[in-house]
């Protein structure tokens, strides 16, 4: 992977260890020569993971929209910020630049970001692996729905598979690195019956 997106928070009003973890990604990232692609933004956990990113010398292009271009909310120090007319093309333009995704924690924009994302793996549309980075165990609730929708059939036991889920960033980035697609499971969900 030479590219990842990360999903994730934008307030600052939230625990000093999802700060911290998003700082660090961003040097993982670098460490590993992998570029960071993510929302633009300078605040909460978006803008720590870039400053971690940018900290390290990695490459760090964001993707915004016009009216959160302002200076309140971009960041102004990364290496390129592309911006997009709307939300879909900003979501649109962040899947052509990465070979992955990580999902931090965050609210809503981050969770519509993250299922679609997965949503577009379950059905074809891309191949790329996608990781929850679990910080203080914040994605255990939503692991635990995912599990209650395999079991309850309404999603495969592949495709769950495939959504990762670490609390350390090196681990979950090994995990990434080695995923294989459910091909099979993709071709049976399109299935017509």
């Amino acid at each position: 992977m030479k590219s990842i997106c990360v999903f994730c928070g934008s307030s600052d009003s939230v625990h000093a260890d999802y700060k911290g973890a998003a700082f660090q990604l961003g040097v993982t990232l670098a460490k590993h020569g992998i570029r960071l692609v993510y929302g633009g933004g300078k605040t909460g956990l978006m803008g720590e993971v870039a400053n971690g990113a940018l900290s390290a010398g990695g490459e760090v292009i964001g993707v915004i929209i016009p009216s959160m271009n302002t200076p309140a909310l971009a960041h102004t120090g990364l290496t390129r910020m592309d911006v997009a007319p709307d939300m879909h093309g900003r979501k649109a333009r962040m899947h052509e630049l990465s070979d992955g995704y990580i999902a931090l924690p965050g609210g809503f924009g981050t969770w519509d970001e993250l299922f679609e994302t997965i949503t577009w793996a379950q059905t074809g549309a891309h191949e790329k692996p996608v990781g929850l980075l679990n910080v203080k165990k914040y994605y255990d609730p939503l692991l635990a729905a995912m599990d209650h929708a395999v079991a309850e059939g309404f999603v495969f036991s592949e495709h769950r598979k495939a959504v990762f889920s670490e609390m350390n960033a090196e681990v979950l980035l090994s995990l990434m690195e080695k995923y294989e697609h459910p091909h099979d499971a993709v071709k049976r969900w399109l299935k017509e019956e």
